[in-house]
């Protein structure tokens, strides 16, 4: 989820710390555990400091070792330690209880993003991706906003977090319920499809469409049960090129391939250079594919630039390059 959807989160669960009898009494214990949950609710997207590095880092690692079952494991426990000597006479056990929760429910609300986590690691280094929430979800964060207006109106937290949670539940349920029948409609669109990939968008009845079958790629939305394909590729292996295979073994296209499961690609002479381009399909937007992958590969198959990220021009994807293309 979205930063702004988290801090919501975490101050309702602080809200809902209030029914244990600790918190709700002991004002050491009230402030430590208010801290704790607010930190664990953000604690692990500390990786987002990973993009003033470069993208093809922050793409590989974001939502990956932080969101791990290690790391659900030690916030929880460093956060409580620090609290412990900053707010003397807190209660460890319930501090760490709460915080626990705080740092788990993040990484769980995240795992049902179409972006995923890596929340197995260890055991696994799969992204785990359900595709059912947008990133930024608004029926989500406004229910909270009116949960915690409840609350600010003098109502005992309790009431309108514990509703505001069994609305999530049902809210959750109809997601998974509509999901499943978009994609019936798509292979029902697209027969052949051995690939359907359906991402959320910030409306309720629409959402993103990539498929595969043996020969293309399609692009489209879906509304509702209404599917509109906008786009069919031909699917073709990436050529076996020099230029191709030095380009793979740059970092910001194998960033790109890690994280991408359906892409098409594009070869173009630009001078003495190949240009490499690889195309994300999923996030098509008025008709452009921001998602993208280039690398410039000279006559001795040295790559000279290379960028992976969101474009939506021509002129940003060069001054990224930091090229200049000949007139």
């Amino acid at each position: 989820m979205d930063t702004g959807t988290h801090i919501v989160m975490g101050v309702a669960l602080a809200g809902l710390t209030l029914s244990d009898p600790v918190v709700s009494t002991e004002a050491a214990t009230t402030s430590a555990v208010f801290t704790g949950v607010i930190i664990g609710s953000l604690a692990p997207d500390i990786d987002t400091v990973l993009k003033l590095r470069n993208n093809a880092v922050y793409i590989r690692h974001h939502r990956g070792i932080t969101h791990s079952i290690p790391a659900v494991l030690l916030w929880p426990l460093i956060i409580t330690i620090l609290l412990s000597l900053l707010i003397p006479g807190s209660s460890f056990m319930h501090v760490w209880a709460w915080t626990f929760l705080a740092v788990f429910l993040h990484v769980f609300v995240d795992i049902f993003n179409a972006y995923g986590t890596q929340a197995l690691r260890p055991f696994s280094r799969q992204w785990v991706a359900i595709g059912v929430i947008n990133t930024f979800d608004p029926t989500i964060f406004t229910l909270h906003l009116v949960a915690l207006g409840i609350w600010a109106m003098g109502v005992k937290p309790i009431y309108p977090i514990v509703t505001l949670y069994i609305v999530l539940v049902f809210y959750y349920l109809v997601r998974f319920a509509v999901k499943a029948a978009v994609k019936h409609a798509v292979i029902n669109t697209i027969p052949d499809a051995d690939e359907v990939i359906i991402a959320p968008t910030m409306r309720f009845f629409q959402w993103r469409v990539a498929a595969s079958s043996a020969q293309y790629h399609y692009v489209g939305r879906a509304y509702g049960r209404s599917i509109t394909l906008y786009d069919q590729f031909l699917k073709e292996p990436l050529p076996d090129f020099p230029e191709v295979e030095a380009a793979l073994q740059d970092e910001n296209l194998r960033a790109f391939t890690s994280f991408s499961p359906i892409y098409r690609w594009e070869l173009t002479k630009i001078g003495d250079l190949c240009e490499v381009r690889l195309i994300d399909l999923r996030y098509r937007s008025k008709g452009y594919y921001p998602f993208v992958a280039v690398a410039h590969v000279d006559a001795d198959m040295n790559v000279v630039n290379s960028y992976t990220g969101w474009i939506f021009s021509e002129d940003k994807l060069n001054k990224k390059l930091k090229f200049i293309p000949h007139s």
